[in-house]
């Protein structure tokens, strides 16, 4: 399929362009130059008065595996309320609100005009489950996180201060798991929970049965992680997440890794919100936000993202097992549990966001908080830490709330005023563009993912993944029309796949599976590590080391990064 899509006001701050009024013309899937498009054989689309940028970046989402499918299963209710019925020829049906079943994901994904997503934590062991329920969402390119910070082999590894053996072990298991980046969560902290301990362990804090620290495992994956040149920083979840006082343990998250590049970006933090809290209990909860930030402006090697909380029902998971643990004791309302052998330990559990509670009302300013006050949009990235802080269809209202002081200061009316004197957001004045829109949630992710070549541009050469919305930037105030900010977020007019039209007017109109990316390495895994991993197989696990391993021909589409 050929297109021209006309008129538009173009953002597409990769390649510096602010909404200038240009042509972008699509032909085989990729971008191309308008004068490579026969405008007598292309579809044309009159993009006049119209908005035009990338398709959508989510580089943090649970949407698939072993954890969301039994968030599905926790929540039935969740699937009558919320549903897509068959039509037959176009797409298939899907339920599911929080925690969607695999095709409405992606339906609700192009309907919003986003294109590609990471789902940001899957054990190794339980990664062909997370492959295969990728492998069904339809209409987005994806990436699939692995974790790794408990992972025993790497560990041991690292306790005998083998760093050869820790870096060839950490490529086999990338491969093998057919993943494209490494996650920390919680560093170290499954190992002790195993025995009933674990829970708010610090950053210098010994993990007994092997001696390491969280920070060490923090400093040598990210060494490891710049050795191997990946194309993404280590992914972390950092130590002594919604534990009031944790802003200080992030901090020293940060400053760890310091040291690891001379210049660029070496560790990634995510969802910021649960980890940037001050005081020492619930009862004088503040906003750490203003440290966080000011540590990120004058630091340039970290990015982050949101974690955004929304009022209502959502549903934590994690493998951060007592955190979830924790949090069940103060729900008082559901739990699920899971221990992967020498991997991780995992919760989930429901919760409820309510305006008048003073810790929530905290919560929903701090994610608000740092994007306002971190100066650089290209290393804060907005995300719902999906279904965590709310879900991803959630993005059109925060990034009205972004756009909108005004926004903002009607629903800081209905909050806990407690809450909002222990926040600093009512004081906050700024209000992002819709250029800084599209570089926080198109543009910066894509960079940070390091699949910029291809994602969240208009260049020549690009994927020709396109979003049109009904937004006129010569005729809007977005401050004051936040609401028709959020409503043409909510409905692209057209989200344009690979080339191909897939939504229009907010509907799906065909459905396509996009590709999954992984890592490749140059260099191959030496055989004697290999061999040395095998016999730790046969001691540490109930699955045989061969059947650890996942086959190209077991992916949908997959598409291999070279590194190296």
């Amino acid at each position: 399929m050929e297109l021209l899509i006309r008129n538009g006001f173009v953002y597409d701050p990769l390649n510096g362009v602010n909404g200038e009024v240009m042509d972008i013309g699509v032909k085989n899937g990729k971008i191309v130059d308008p004068s490579e498009v026969d405008p007598l054989k292309a579809k044309v689309i009159d993009a006049k008065g119209k908005v035009v940028m990338p398709g959508g970046v989510d580089m943090h989402t649970h949407i698939a595996g072993a954890k969301v499918n039994a968030g599905r299963v926790m929540m039935p209710g969740d699937h009558y309320d919320s549903f897509i019925k068959l039509v037959k020829g176009v797409h298939r049906s899907g339920t599911g609100k929080r925690t969607p079943s695999t095709f409405l994901a992606g339906y609700r994904y192009a309907k919003m005009g986003w294109t590609t997503v990471a789902e940001p934590a899957s054990p190794p062991l339980k990664t062909r489950h997370t492959h295969e329920e990728l492998n069904d969402v339809p209409m987005v390119d994806k990436l699939c996180f692995l974790l790794l910070d408990s992972n025993r082999i790497l560990l041991d590894y690292l306790s005998q201060g083998n760093l050869y053996n820790f870096k060839h072990a950490l490529m086999w298991f990338l491969e093998a798991s057919k993943c494209y980046a490494v996650k920390l969560v919680d560093p170290g902290v499954a190992v002790p929970w195993t025995w009933g301990r674990g829970y708010g362990m610090d950053l210098d804090d010994q993990i007994e049965l092997f001696g390491l620290t969280p920070r060490e495992i923090v400093v040598n994956f990210a060494k490891v992680n710049e050795e191997l040149k990946l194309p993404h920083t280590i992914h972390v979840h950092c130590n002594k997440l919604g534990i009031p006082g944790n802003c200080e343990t992030t901090l020293k998250t940060m400053d760890a890794v310091s040291g690891v590049k001379s210049d660029g970006l070496s560790i990634h933090i995510t969802h910021i919100q649960f980890n940037s809290y001050l005081g020492d209990s619930w009862f004088n909860l503040k906003s750490g936000s203003e440290k966080i930030a000011d540590y990120v402006n004058k630091h340039s090697h970290i990015s982050l993202d949101a974690g955004q909380i929304d009022f209502g029902t959502a549903i934590t998971m994690t493998a951060d097992a007592p955190f979830e643990f924790a949090l069940y004791h103060l729900a008082r309302w559901k739990w699920a549990g899971a221990e992967v052998e020498n991997e991780c330990a995992a919760g989930i559990v429901p919760f409820k966001y309510k305006k008048r509670n003073m810790v929530n009302t905290v919560q929903w300013c701090i994610g608000l908080e740092v994007m306002l006050i971190v100066k650089d949009p290209w290393r804060v990235i907005l995300s719902t830490d999906h279904p965590n802080g709310a879900p991803f269809t959630r993005y059109p209202k925060f990034i009205a709330l972004l756009m909108s002081k005004k926004y903002r200061e009607e629903i800081m009316k209905k909050l806990s005023k407690k809450g909002l004197k222990s926040s600093v957001l009512p004081a906050v004045e700024r209000e992002y563009t819709l250029y800084e829109i599209v570089i926080t949630t198109r543009a910066a992710p894509a960079k940070l993912l390091g699949i910029h070549e291809f994602k969240g541009h208009l260049g020549v050469g690009a994927d020709a993944d396109v979003a049109i919305y009904d937004l006129n930037p010569e005729e809007m105030d977005f401050s004051k029309d936040y609401v028709k900010v959020k409503e043409a977020f909510s409905k692209a007019l057209y989200t344009i796949k690979g080339g191909e039209i897939v939504v229009k007017d907010g509907e799906v109109v065909k459905e396509v599976f996009g590709e999954t990316i992984a890592v490749k390495f140059k260099e191959r895994p030496d055989p004697e590590v290999v061999k040395d991993m095998e016999a730790k197989f046969r001691e540490y696990y109930t699955v045989s080391f061969s059947n650890y391993v996942i086959r190209d021909e077991e992916i949908r589409k997959l598409k291999y990064m070279v590194c190296g």
